[in-house]
């Protein structure tokens, strides 16, 4: 990626990960308007990625579906932004290095060795998303 896909504003120099549970590979592009892997399943105006693997981890565990999580690593095709859905609410300055973007990301390569987290920590998060669906809170704000 270049510094002026971001109209001279480079918001990380990545690598980019996007954590998942489709099968894809090097070429293939992620663009927005599928179904999200989260919340109600509706069409996605973002697609998302992160430059670390922790987020890209939390995406491909928490993913709907029954297949196994993956991670790939991904290039930007356009500009990105911060993703507001964790920046704004729950960490302010972006630590998590998590953007959205409306252009299609590139698949560059998977992520083979990679450890999840723990089935408690699991369970946690995914207790938190139930208590937020069940209080008609969406996780993906799009």
């Amino acid at each position: 990626m270049t510094a002026s896909l971001q109209d001279s504003k480079v918001l990380d120099a990545g690598p980019f990960y996007h954590g998942t549970k489709a099968d894809l590979k090097p070429g293939d592009l992620l663009a927005p308007g599928y179904s999200s892997n989260y919340g109600e399943g509706k069409k996605a105006n973002y697609v998302y990625m992160a430059a670390t693997l922790d987020a890209a981890i939390w995406g491909a565990e928490l993913a709907m579906g029954d297949r196994l999580g993956r991670i790939y690593r991904v290039e930007p095709t356009g500009i990105f932004e911060n993703d507001p859905n964790l920046t704004d609410k729950k960490f302010p300055g972006n630590p998590t290095r998590s953007y959205r973007t409306k252009y299609p990301l590139r698949i560059v390569g998977e992520v083979l060795e990679w450890e999840g987290h723990s089935p408690e920590v699991l369970q946690k998060m995914r207790e938190g998303l139930e208590e937020l669906k069940r209080l008609g809170i969406e996780a993906i704000n799009d």
